[in-house]
């Protein structure tokens, strides 16, 4: 895993570039994940790798499914496929959603329930952890049974316990010292 991150890592600092100095950030993001997914599909897998199509011939096929008339996205897709690197596309568009993110200001949180959180839940939420980290935060819920009620966030290798599991073994802890 960590090769092809590290072989899709300059396609997405270029890529970002060229997003960026276009102001398209947001156009870019969904451009790649739209390609990401038409990458990732098994059929597609099979012509990518179909050694009787030449390299034109996938890009082509992959600019008319990508239904975006860009150049810089054409002329994008035409290097990966030149170079054999279109089943990096998964990565490229993680690497620059990563860096989209760090341009925003935002930060990955990880948040812990003990229970299944609804839109509404996380929306109340945000604002509370917002203020807590001093960062805007992009949640991904994890459902974790064992945390028996509350939340644990991480963000980063900052870790804020609410969770029931976390008091108890806080406690634990005290009345052993």
């Amino acid at each position: 895993m960590a090769e092809t991150v590290t072989i899709a890592r300059p396609y997405a600092e270029a890529v970002f570039r060229i997003a960026k100095e276009a102001g398209a950030l947001g156009a870019w993001s969904g451009r790649l994940q739209r390609l990401a997914l038409i990458a990732q599909d098994p059929e597609m897998a099979e012509v990518i790798g179909n050694p009787k199509l030449s390299a034109e011939q996938v890009a082509q096929l992959v600019v008319s499914l990508a239904e975006d008339n860009d150049a810089a996205l054409g002329n994008f897709i035409r290097v990966l496929a030149d170079n054999e690197r279109l089943t990096l596309l998964p990565e490229i568009s993680a690497l620059f959603e990563a860096q989209k993110a760090a341009e925003d200001g935002v930060k990955e949180a990880v948040v812990q329930t003990a229970f299944p959180l609804t839109d509404a839940d996380i929306a109340a939420l945000m604002p509370q952890l917002e203020a807590h980290f001093k960062t805007k935060l992009a949640p991904t819920v994890v459902v974790e049974a064992e945390l028996i009620g509350g939340v644990r966030v991480a963000v980063g290798d900052q870790v804020l316990d609410a969770s029931v599991r976390g008091k108890l073994e806080a406690m634990a802890t005290a009345l052993k010292n």
